[in-house]
């Protein structure tokens, strides 16, 4: 099963740093959020990614063709009157990653049908580029799996609000909204998985996952939730940043399930 992740929006809300490159490409640590939630996924056995790339998605692709230049000790050998490039211990992922620019201002739901020829007629996981969870990924596949519906998502109670959930009996969605300054309500924290069906929920590059495609999903009675009590926290700002930061100095990230 393949793992979309949204990584081509603007990241406005943390400036500061995504006017330099992409918010996935953000470091915590020394390595991009977007290489966190990776791991995350590989450490169940998930290892073929889509990223959906936009804003400065160079970076992003520059990223992955030097990645051992960024994991392993390299020695560069000029003696012989070429350059080359010897890798020593090298640290190197069980990853397929595929990165498709899915254009600057193309809104979430556009992003996801662009990817469609790389997904097929299979499911597939989805989630963003910006948040870090220690959900179990095989359980929430497991999930999916036993209601039979075309849509999961994973949800999280948080005071801050990411798109309102009213969560019925069995974990089905009642209803779907857009955050607003409300308090306490189950949130959408990403972390879904699709049918490939969803795909034709999705129209052009304007489509916004979270509002039409999801509300419809709701209608139809194909959205489900898998609620899960431990952590998440999305990086819109600095200040969640510095949270990330000091979560992953202090050794005890909580979303660090992978064994170094």
């Amino acid at each position: 099963m393949k793992v979309v992740i949204l990584a081509g929006g603007y990241g406005t809300r943390i400036s500061e740093e995504s006017q330099f490159k992409p918010k996935p490409m953000i470091e915590i640590g020394e390595y991009p959020i977007l290489w966190h939630i990776m791991k995350g996924y590989s450490h169940y056995g998930f290892n073929e990614f889509v990223i959906c790339a936009g804003y400065k998605q160079h970076i992003i692709k520059q990223y992955f063709a030097d990645y051992f230049l960024h994991t392993s000790d390299i020695t560069f050998d000029f003696t012989s009157g070429k350059n080359e490039m010897i890798i020593h211990n090298n640290v190197s992922e069980p990853w397929k990653v595929t990165v498709v620019d899915t254009g600057l201002n193309t809104m979430t739901g556009g992003r996801i049908k662009r990817i469609q020829p790389y997904v097929g007629e299979e499911p597939f996981m989805m989630t963003y580029g910006d948040g870090v969870c220690d959900v179990d990924i095989q359980k929430l596949v497991a999930f999916h799996k036993s209601h039979g519906k075309l849509a999961t998502l994973t949800a999280v109670v948080q005071k801050q609000q990411k798109g309102i959930l009213d969560i019925g009996e069995y974990g089905a969605v009642k209803s779907f909204r857009e955050k607003q300054n409300s308090d306490g309500a189950a949130i959408n924290a990403g972390f879904m998985v699709l049918q490939p069906e969803v795909f034709d929920y999705l129209e052009g590059d304007q489509t916004v996952f979270e509002t039409k495609p999801l509300e419809r999903l709701v209608e139809d009675g194909q959205l489900m939730s898998y609620r899960h009590t431990g952590f998440w926290q999305c990086m819109d700002t600095a200040r969640e940043k510095t949270l990330l930061e000091n979560l992953w100095a202090s050794g005890e990230a909580p979303w660090k399930v992978w064994k170094d």
